[in-house]
């Protein structure tokens, strides 16, 4: 539904025309491909594909030399969502209550060139600092979120269950928790 009224609000504007939609992160790219968008905006949550890796592939099966740019457009307004849209190759990130005025200048912004981040979120990301976890941590943790135990954890990262305990170890003392899903949680709603 959010996505469909994004594109009615943006097919509005005499200057925008909305050439695709697809309901699915692992979608984009072939989207993409089909019909050579010059922004693509995305959501950080999307089923069969996050929208960060969907960012990575845009940038990767793009017909044109540069791609299209990528507006990413969510509700997960946290700080290390920004960074990483940003890290990915996002040109800007902004939340989906941003009026739509605001959302079609974005749109147009990003077209230019033009980087375009939602100024509460900058300020935070710079505030917050890089995330102290290390990708492998990060995967860890995403899991553990889940409640997986270390077992199932270790068998899905090809890990030991040892290397998984000093994983979470460190994610522990990184995110100054007592335990492994309270980790998982702060790390998650961080971004």
């Amino acid at each position: 539904m959010v996505r469909g009224a994004l594109a009615a609000l943006l097919s509005l504007e005499p200057d925008l025309e909305v050439v695709a939609q697809v309901g699915r992160g692992d979608e984009v790219a072939a989207a993409v491909a089909a019909h050579a968008p010059d922004v693509c905006l995305l959501d950080i949550e999307m089923p069969g594909l996050d929208g960060i890796e969907a960012c990575r592939q845009v940038a990767r099966s793009s017909r044109r030399p540069a791609g299209p740019r990528v507006l990413v457009v969510t509700t997960f307004g946290r700080p290390g969502y920004l960074r990483r849209a940003l890290e990915a190759g996002a040109d800007g990130f902004v939340v989906k209550d941003t009026p739509a005025d605001a959302l079609a200048e974005a749109v147009r912004r990003v077209h230019a060139g033009l980087r375009v981040v939602d100024p509460t979120l900058a300020t935070a990301s710079l505030l917050d600092g890089a995330s102290p976890l290390t990708e492998r941590e990060a995967d860890v943790l995403r899991l553990a979120l889940g409640g997986a135990p270390v077992a199932t954890i270790a068998a899905d990262l090809h890990l030991s269950g040892g290397t998984v305990r000093n994983h979470l170890s460190a994610a522990i003392g990184k995110t100054g928790t007592t335990t492994r899903v309270e980790a998982a949680r702060v790390a998650r709603d961080r971004g």
